[in-house]
């Protein structure tokens, strides 16, 4: 593995359960969490939507460090040329030259140019917060490539999957965004889309640790099924100290298993990053009696190679 900047990426389709897993993480020594990093130059700088911790971007604190300690300030930020570059580098279809050992040289001056201000935000939220070990929960198989790009930084991806029919459910469903002000509602997806995405995403991080990069996949049942376990599992792969003694958090009350979530300065994610205090851990298994037979059927043939 390599030396330098330890970022623990989060790979996977979004309805996974990443919220959770990256929320859980973070209550171990030395971690931050960030929520979704390659959203925060838009919903945060631009749309100023609210941080995990309640405040909107600009009025964060912590978010306000971070861009002086980075860029002298986010009003020195360009975002519409992280968006030309991401346009240009960081993109599902480019992941086939990603992949390559050698880069055209003028994509390599793009992605060189757009994961610095990656490493520049890193490096100020380390600055900022004293933590080692930092977790991009951001999921996209792409930006993980062109961070694999860089030797300045330590990347370890966990590959997080869920059962294809229950993504594909859950991206059905509408869900409410109190991010940003107003009536706003997460993305859907019909179910052969949603089984597209699924089938793309979760190959495309199986062939980055193909190419080299430390990855280890978990399944989010297990993780629901036997918190600490993971947890530990996970921790000992991203080089991140944990044992029984800071397995606190992780509890049980009733029947049911639980965890004890602080506040966490996530730029951007599922609406679970606002939960602090006693959070519930189970799995959501409403797929298995809400979903229509067609429905199913038409996913489990589509992902069924790698379900």
């Amino acid at each position: 593995m390599r030396e330098g900047l330890r970022v623990v990426y989060l790979g996977g389709l979004g309805r996974s359960g990443s919220t959770l897993l990256e929320r859980m993480l973070a209550e171990l020594p030395g971690v931050s969490a960030l929520g979704e990093v390659v959203h925060m130059w838009q919903r945060g700088v631009v749309e100023n939507e609210r941080c995990g911790c309640g405040a909107e971007f600009s009025d964060c604190d912590f978010w306000s460090q971070v861009g002086k300690a980075a860029f002298d300030g986010w009003d020195k930020v360009s975002v519409q040329r992280v968006a030309e570059l991401r346009a240009s580098t960081d993109r599902t279809r480019f992941i086939p030259r990603l992949a390559a050992t050698e880069l055209p040289a003028r994509m390599q001056q793009g992605l060189t140019e757009y994961t610095d201000y990656y490493l520049k935000l890193y490096r100020a939220i380390s600055d900022v917060t004293g933590s080692g070990t930092l977790i991009d929960s951001s999921k996209h198989a792409s930006l993980a490539f062109c961070l694999a790009k860089r030797p300045e930084v330590d990347l370890r991806v966990i590959h997080l999957v869920r059962d294809s029919r229950a993504v594909a459910y859950s991206w059905t469903t509408r869900v409410a965004r109190p991010d940003a002000g107003g009536e706003s509602y997460m993305t859907t997806y019909p179910p052969v889309r949603a089984a597209g995405h699924w089938n793309t995403e979760n190959y495309a991080i199986q062939l980055l640790a193909r190419r080299g990069t430390p990855v280890l996949r978990v399944r989010y049942e297990d993780l629901v099924r036997s918190p600490e376990q993971t947890v530990l599992m996970l921790a000992r792969f991203a080089g991140i100290r944990a044992d029984d003694s800071t397995l606190g958090f992780i509890g049980t009350e009733g029947e049911s298993r639980c965890a004890v979530l602080h506040e966490a300065h996530t730029a951007s994610g599922n609406p679970m990053r606002f939960a602090t205090g006693k959070v519930t851990i189970r799995g959501d298994g409403r797929w298995r009696e809400a979903m229509p037979g067609g429905h199913r059927r038409v996913v489990t043939a589509m992902t069924l190679p790698l379900l």
